[in-house]
């Protein structure tokens, strides 16, 4: 896709696409590649290293480890996502739990509810999902 500011690419791999940002993409002149020194170096170091075999007709070879989201981080994900909708809609942590399938949470008196690990438990759902909504979300991709 071209834009104003160079052309997106989606380079499709079996092992995993290969998304990439050309500010001048101009005919017959080389590629080359911008890597900023910053926190995200090595994950943007192995990333460009897979798409250079890719490049040289090898396989690119799997994805670095911890890029693959596991089940667990997947659920938790979707979690953060639905607690954050439904705060941003207004909702107490209460009515979040209970939307979440924590039930116990409706049972509970005001200060049982105060000491429980269901408000505990969306409390930090809609912090981290806050966290990830300004820009944390950037973790996701970083070699663990």
């Amino acid at each position: 896709m071209a834009g104003i500011d160079g052309r997106h690419v989606i380079v499709a791999d079996a092992a995993g696409e290969h998304r990439l940002w050309l500010r001048d993409p101009t005919p017959g002149r080389p590629l080359a590649a911008v890597i900023p020194l910053d926190k995200d170096f090595l994950t943007r170091i192995a990333s460009l290293l897979r798409f250079h075999r890719r490049l040289l007709g090898r396989a690119a070879g799997p994805l670095p480890r911890g890029w693959p989201l596991t089940a667990y981080r997947l659920a938790r994900l979707d979690l953060m996502l639905r607690a954050l909708d439904l705060r941003d809609g207004g909702a107490t942590y209460r009515e979040i739990a209970i939307a979440l399938g924590r039930d116990e949470a409706a049972r509970l008196s005001a200060s049982d509810w105060k000491m429980s690990a269901s408000r505990s438990f969306v409390v930090r759902l809609v912090r981290d999902g806050i966290a990830m909504m300004n820009g944390d979300y950037r973790k996701l991709l970083r070699i663990r």
